[in-house]
């Protein structure tokens, strides 16, 4: 009895239709191979969708690049059918086994379903208007709009359609969860694991090798610290199941290891020189407030690795050129004196640094000076396609206004020898459609974290004033 029931709800199963989601053209343009991320269900998309997509794949923008992929990739799901595509197109095949429900695309014109008052031209409630056709002709199934356009979520929730926005890309939902970078030990992690340590020396500092249960909760290139009278500061070097074996750190804090005249102000920016100092680490992240430190100890520790420690042949630094209020227009002159006006941060802290060396006088900082900036490029993200870097220190600067599509373009120019660094804080996101949960700088921090080439860190503490740390906590 019990098998044939279980044989009744395969077959009910196999019977009843999936979600049916009809897609907006800002989710096509943001994940170019949306269509096929919706596993089981059916997807559908309106006429207008593909007019809208026409009229964006013009120009050299990331959005027409992502707006002529999308046009491949259906023209290839198009082509995968010899018949007639009014009953849907399987994605089995073309989406190699990632998908297995169809797409359907609007193959005849609608009646006008809309309420009174809502202007029939605008594309959006064109769009609506095929969610209520459909609403109406599949009573039986669920019938979703997926939008990154908040406003048209809304319009179809006060018209009494789902509505939803697309989180195939989200990594997190709660920002909370992300990835820090480091953990604090429990108070009492001596006496429980201070039995089977076993301790050497390597290099002037001390490797411990701890075995437990705790070790399989670490990740390689996460800070272990402990506070207290004997404080701990280290960094797990290499995991092997219920084995770990952790390394004490280089003491930033303290004026001997100085990085360019700067030291570390508290144990986030001492974690940070440590991965930023490291030749292992290849691939850097660091978020934090404004006013944490990330720029400032990004850019010492790549002069003293270029100037003095001759490890790289030059810095590079880019950023994404989003204004935060209005844009000023065209800017005149070289691709460098057009980034200028983007790169004040940099100078800001070259000012800083500059200043570090007291004994050099006004002469010898000039001096100083101008070697720096010959030794510091500032390149526009939109000629990074295509270029390989050599043995370079690279920066990208308020990276949470990246993309993951943007940000893998930018991380797979480097080549061998170059180090990466990603700077941002993901509460101050000025890119349309992007959020704190599918920013391109989550997207690394989240993938990237164990691989032992690799390293982040949250920067907690602000260090550039008390009215700034007093800001950033009230406003």
């Amino acid at each position: 009895m019990a098998r044939k029931t279980a044989v009744n709800a395969e077959q009910q199963a196999a019977t009843t239709p999936g979600k049916l989601f009809v897609l907006d053209t800002n989710v096509l343009m943001h994940d170019p191979t949306c269509v096929y991320r919706f596993e089981e269900h059916d997807v559908f998309l309106p006429m207008m969708t593909l007019e809208e997509l026409d009229n964006h794949k013009k120009g050299l923008s990331e959005i027409a690049r992502n707006a002529r992929q999308v046009t491949r990739t259906l023209d290839e799901i198009v082509n995968s059918v010899d018949g007639a595509i009014d009953q849907g197109i399987p994605l089995q095949g073309p989406s190699r086994k990632l998908a297995s429900g169809r797409l359907f695309l609007q193959t005849e014109a609608i009646a006008d379903g809309l309420p009174a008052g809502l202007p029939t031209a605008k594309v959006d409630n064109q769009i609506l208007a095929v969610v209520i056709d459909l609403q109406r002709r599949h009573p039986e199934r669920p019938v979703i709009l997926v939008s990154k356009d908040i406003n048209m979520r809304i319009k179809a929730r006060v018209l009494g359609l789902s509505a939803q926005d697309y989180f195939n890309d989200k990594v997190l939902e709660d920002n909370d969860l992300l990835y820090t970078g480091m953990r604090e030990l429990p108070p009492d992690f001596w006496e429980v694991y201070g039995q089977d340590i076993e301790s050497r020396k390597k290099d002037g500092r001390t490797l411990y090798r701890l075995k437990g249960s705790f070790c399989a909760q670490l990740l390689v290139n996460q800070f272990l610290f402990q506070e207290g009278e004997k404080p701990l500061y280290a960094i797990v070097r290499e995991i092997s199941g219920s084995t770990a074996e952790i390394q004490t750190l280089t003491d930033y804090t303290h004026t001997k290891n100085n990085v360019w005249g700067i030291t570390a102000r508290n144990r986030e920016q001492n974690f940070a020189l440590n991965l930023l100092m490291n030749p292992e680490v290849d691939f850097v992240t660091l978020l934090g407030q404004a006013g944490t430190g990330k720029t400032l100890l990004t850019l010492a520790a790549g002069l003293t690795q270029v100037l003095e420690g001759r490890r790289y042949s030059e810095i590079i630094m880019t950023r994404v050129t989003v204004p935060v209020g209005e844009d000023i227009g065209f800017l005149p002159g070289t691709e460098e004196e057009k980034m200028g006006p983007w790169m004040g941060a940099v100078e800001d802290n070259l000012e800083v640094l500059n200043k570090s060396d007291d004994d050099a006088g006004d002469w010898g900082r000039a001096a100083t000076r101008d070697l720096i900036r010959n030794r510091i490029k500032i390149k526009s993200l939109n000629f990074m396609r295509g270029r390989t870097f050599l043995n370079k220190f690279l920066i990208i600067d308020e990276a949470q206004n990246l993309t993951p599509k943007q940000m893998k373009t930018l991380i797979t120019r480097a080549g061998p020898g170059t180090k990466v660094i990603c700077l941002g804080n993901i509460a101050q996101i000025d890119t349309p459609y992007l959020t704190e949960g599918s920013s391109g700088l989550t997207y690394v921090v989240d993938r990237f974290k164990g691989w032992r080439h690799a390293g982040h860190i949250t920067l907690q503490r602000g260090e550039r004033s008390r009215l700034a740390d007093y800001a950033a906590e009230v406003l």
